[in-house]
Order: structure tokens, then C-alpha cells, then sequence
């Protein structure tokens, strides 16, 4: 490597792209309400109400 050539490291940014491919791919499954309902019910039912 010659003096002030960088190096672009590639294996964050796959992980990155990853990560966002999963994260769309989630959304775009209606895990995120999923989530929250599942939540909300275990919160109800710990203060006796669900």
C-alpha cells in the first residue's frame, strides 16, 4: 500500500447492508406491531388486568 492510500475495510459494510436488508425485510413482515402487541398483552396481564 503506497503512503496516503486508504483502505476501504468491507466487512462492516456488508454487515451494515445486512442489517439494514433484515431490518426492511422485517417491516415489511409486520414484526414491529407483532412486537407491541405482544408487549402491551405481557404488560396487562404482570398488573393483573389481561
Amino acid at each position: 500500500m503506497k503512503r496516503g492510500e486508504r483502505s476501504i475495510r468491507r466487512t462492516p459494510l456488508v454487515l451494515l447492508a445486512l442489517f439494514v436488508l433484515l431490518w426492511l425485510t422485517g417491516i415489511n413482515l409486520g414484526e414491529p406491531g407483532r412486537v407491541l402487541e405482544q408487549a402491551k398483552s405481557i404488560c396487562l396481564a404482570c398488573i393483573g388486568i389481561g
